[in-house]
């Protein structure tokens, strides 16, 4: 196995090719149209363009990715995660054109890529899960009669996906049509796949999740645990390892339960065994990742063995050597995602201007970007990821606050700043936060990227850019100017382009407030209220789609949609009028 294909673009292909080459193989990079110019697509040994932008037409483009293979002589194909990565079609396709899974047998993804079949076969190795059903729920009426018998509130979730993707909530009947249709519809648009599973929800459970990895002979090794219950709308922020307050027995009791699911699915290569941990200490199964995970890097930090490299080993055949696991010291994984937190963690698209990593011992940044990079609204948001490793948990601690204040990215909002209020909660501290933290207790609109723009707030102005040339080196620069009256034909003047935006204006006042503006590009996937409607203030008026996030758009003051200008399926701009209340 002397080369690798690597099917997936970012911070994850730049690192499956880094641990490629240290063994001495071949890279083969993958990338869309909009990718050419990626960081991941200059550090591999060759690159091959696999199609137009939006993911469903490359990454997600199987067929073309393994004639790319196989046109590129890769021995192998190394999927990430995300995209394709959890495909069973896919490793099943991989594997009989002649090339390498690197990951489990299509057998195994497909037994825990199905959420309702992984919790049977949870139930079946005598390892404990969520109360739910073992069966998809067709409708809302059944998803009702769960609720009416197990009391809310509930989760609905998408069968055949996880990281918090089509996943709703349901706290009372009032929300259950909307949430359970929210759910199927993005189980739909991410997995291709509507099908849905209702469960209990658990009310400040800790997401505790077990690293493990299998060789095809049989041997298997628990690697640690992560603590991921720091998390907004579902998605981590924040992961650790070793999980602050896990006590000696309950480690063990989870390392056992964790190995078992996965020796009852006869998986083969790295995995991730994910739990609820309730109010009573007891763990409950929640789901398998069938893949590396975004977070391996603070298990990696803690054991010092190289988990891709073991990915690749075990993928060739090899028998896993890495003798008896202790993890040393403490470590902690941030997101460093492009969203803003004081708009409650939109995706914030757009080009990187200045990109600069910290260092330092302890410090680690996973990223796939630079000075110039574009996050684009047809991905993730994910940036980098920043690890710290310290001797114990205060030392971590005290380390990422270092490294989080002197990570410099500009031209886009991150996360940063979000990351350094929650080290400085007691909740944080003293390790003692759940799940629904973030949303629960934290306030984040007070922060300022530093990125916003100090605009007028009643001035025309346009949005421009510019290149400069500073010692050698070329930047973009973006900026607002006042928009220059150009006369038009007869002597008159022609009106100016565009509107400074109102920062810090809130709905119910001024010229605009019943103006319903996109936060930024996206497609419209729902709109909840006909033109003459009645609405009132903070009420949902339709749901934008970007960046795989579903994002919620309420009304900004009470009153009537007198214009509606958009509809399901369209696909709009940023800052462009979805609708005007009168």
């Amino acid at each position: 196995m002397d080369s690798v294909l690597i099917a997936n673009r970012g911070e994850i292909a730049v690192r499956v090719i880094r641990a490629a080459r240290e063994l001495g193989m071949r890279t083969i990079a993958v990338y869309s149209e909009l990718d050419r110019d990626s960081v991941h697509v200059a550090l591999a040994d060759e690159a091959w363009n696999i199609g137009p932008a939006p993911a469903a037409e490359s990454y997600l483009n199987g067929a073309r990715i393994i004639e790319v293979a196989r046109a590129a002589k890769a021995a192998a194909v190394h999927p990430g995660y995300g995209f394709l990565a959890e495909n069973a079609g896919f490793a099943a396709a991989v594997a009989a054109a002649g090339l390498v899974w690197v990951g489990p047998p299509p057998e195994a993804i497909a037994a825990m890529g199905d959420k309702i079949a992984s919790r049977r076969a949870a139930n079946e190795a005598g390892v404990p899960s969520v109360p739910g059903t073992l069966d998809p729920v067709g409708d809302a009426a059944a998803a009702r009669a769960f609720a009416d018998r197990e009391g809310y509130p509930i989760a609905v979730k998408a069968a055949h996906g996880g990281g918090g993707k089509g996943l709703r909530v349901i706290r009372d009947p009032s929300q259950l049509e909307e949430g359970f249709q929210a759910a199927r519809r993005e189980a739909d648009a991410y997995f291709a796949n509507p099908e849905v599973y209702v469960e209990r929800y658990l009310d400040h459970p800790r997401h505790v999740e077990a690293q493990i990895m299998f060789d095809a002979h049989g041997n298997g090794v628990f690697l640690g645990e992560r603590d991921c219950s720091m998390q907004r709308r579902h998605q981590k922020l924040i992961e650790e390892t070793p999980a602050p307050g896990l006590s000696a027995e309950q480690r063990s009791a989870l390392a056992a339960d964790a190995l078992a699911v996965a020796r009852a699915t006869g998986y083969v290569n790295a995995g991730t065994v994910e739990f609820l941990i309730g109010a009573d200490g007891g763990h409950y199964f929640l789901e398998m990742n069938t893949r590396i995970q975004v977070e391996h890097t603070v298990t990696e930090l803690v054991t010092g063995i190289d988990l891709v490299k073991e990915q690749l080993r075990v993928a060739a055949g090899e028998e896993l050597a890495l003798g008896v696991v202790e993890p040393r010291g403490h470590a902690i994984e941030f997101r460093i995602n492009a969203e803003n937190p004081a708009s409650g963690f939109l995706p914030n698209p757009g080009t990187i201007v200045t990109y600069g990593e910290p260092g330092g011992l302890g410090v680690r940044v996973d990223s796939g970007v630079q000075s110039g990079s574009v996050i684009s609204p047809y991905y993730d948001t994910l940036v980098a990821k920043l690890a710290v490793w310290g001797r114990d948990r205060d030392e971590a601690i005290a380390r990422a606050r270092s490294a989080l204040a002197s990570f410099e990215v500009t031209g886009v909002a991150t996360t940063i700043p979000a990351h350094l209020r929650i080290l400085d909660t007691a909740e944080f501290l003293s390790g003692d936060y759940y799940t629904r933290f973030v949303e629960d207790h934290l306030d984040f609109t007070d922060l300022t990227p530093a990125t916003a723009p100090a605009l007028p707030q009643d001035e025309e102005l346009d949005e421009r850019s510019m290149t400069v040339e500073v010692g050698g080196r070329r930047y973009v620069v973006r900026y607002w100017a006042p928009v220059m009256a150009v006369p038009a034909s007869g002597g008159q003047r022609a009106a100016p382009r565009r509107r400074a935006p109102k920062l810090g204006r809130a709905g119910g006042g001024g010229e605009n407030a019943g103006v319903v503006t996109a936060p930024m590009q996206g497609t419209i996937v729902k709109v909840h209220k006909a033109a003459g409607s009645a609405v009132t203030i903070g009420e949902p008026v339709c749901v934008l789609e970007a960046m795989k996030m579903e994002n919620e758009i309420k009304a900004p003051t009470s009153g009537e949609i007198v214009d509606l200008r958009v509809q399901p399926g369209d696909t709009v701009t940023s800052g462009a009028v979805l609708m005007v209340i009168r």
